[in-house]
């Protein structure tokens, strides 16, 4: 049995870098445990669209739904910010794109 190394195109969060991102400048992928991705808005149906989208979008780039821990909801009353805070919490493996490049390497030829 050989061991072999598949290596991960991952920014310096550790996500794909062709991972796609949220479109608003408020919402993000945050930091682990559980990678969070975070949508903000004033409007709650906004950021739970948002969500929607994003989760489409990146479920066609992996190729297979995004495997989506819990959904939390929050808010922040602070002057200034956005109230509603929805997080999606992803498996980190998903963000990173693993099962997509599991898949690649798998239907890659072997050169034997």
């Amino acid at each position: 049995m050989s061991e072999e190394t598949i290596q991960l195109d991952l920014n310096e969060s550790g996500v794909a870098v062709d991972l796609p991102l949220p479109a608003n400048n408020r919402d993000g992928v945050q930091g682990v445990p559980y990678r969070p991705v975070e949508f903000r808005d004033d409007d709650l149906p906004s950021a739970l669209e948002r969500a929607a989208a994003w989760l489409r979008q990146t479920q066609d780039w992996l190729g297979e739904p995004v495997d989506v821990i819990a959904v939390h909801l929050d808010y922040d009353d602070r002057h200034g910010n956005p109230y509603y805070d929805l997080k999606l919490l992803c498996n980190e493996e998903d963000l990173a794109g693993v099962p997509k490049v599991m898949r690649e390497h798998e239907g890659a030829p072997t050169g034997q």
